[in-house]
């Protein structure tokens, strides 16, 4: 059943992610708005495919959250390297492509660059992807059953765990009894003095 519902989960987002990918071609990213809103739709379609694992089943079934130490960890430096890419690619002559252009420059990697800005759509699939997998999940909480409690023998059922130890220190079941306490002080109670004499005429 687990494998039948992440797969059909797959399929559907797979679907909806290559909807998205035809949008996309329907789209003229020859200016600057049309660029962005291709490549959006692209990292959307990332984003859905990700997401599918989630909902099908692949993390526990619980509540999603945003893992921040994956946010800050993987998915902002990977962000960071494919807008740059994006950005030189990006149409015009705007102050963001014009400014990556020239840091590419100074960092001596203008080369590699403009060999990446071929595979642009790659790089906005890879942060709708990424930003996916930054959602886990912890599992549906169960309710766990408390450790049932033993009586002491001689005491009221509940009244105290076997682990409960006295205020200084000493557990109770350590504690000599009476006549174990008489032994060791070579005195006899007195109540068991009485009870040992005989009685004679």
């Amino acid at each position: 059943m687990y494998g039948l519902t992440r797969a059909t989960t797959t399929l559907i987002a797979a679907a909806a992610a290559g909807l998205l990918i035809w949008f996309a071609t329907q789209i003229d990213d020859k200016n600057v708005g049309g660029f962005w809103a291709v490549y959006g739709l692209i990292a959307g379609a990332g984003l859905l495919m990700a997401l599918s694992q989630l909902l099908g089943g692949w993390t526990k079934w619980g509540w999603p959250r945003l893992s921040a130490t994956f946010l800050l960890t993987a998915f902002i430096p990977i962000a960071i390297v494919s807008l740059w890419i994006i950005l030189a690619a990006e149409p015009g002559n705007g102050w963001f492509h014009r400014h990556v252009l020239s840091w590419s420059n100074s960092l001596h990697i203008r080369g590699l660059v403009n060999d990446l800005k071929e595979y642009v759509p790659l790089f906005a699939l890879g942060i709708g992807l990424v930003f996916g997998f930054s959602f886990d999940t912890t599992g549906p909480r169960r309710e766990v059953a408390a450790p049932a409690t033993t009586a002491r023998r001689g005491g009221f059922l509940g009244r105290r765990r076997t682990t409960d130890v006295d205020r200084d220190g000493v557990d109770d079941a350590d504690e000599p009894v009476t006549r174990d306490r008489a032994g060791a002080d070579g005195d006899v109670p007195v109540e068991d003095r009485d009870r040992d004499r005989v009685t004679t005429r």
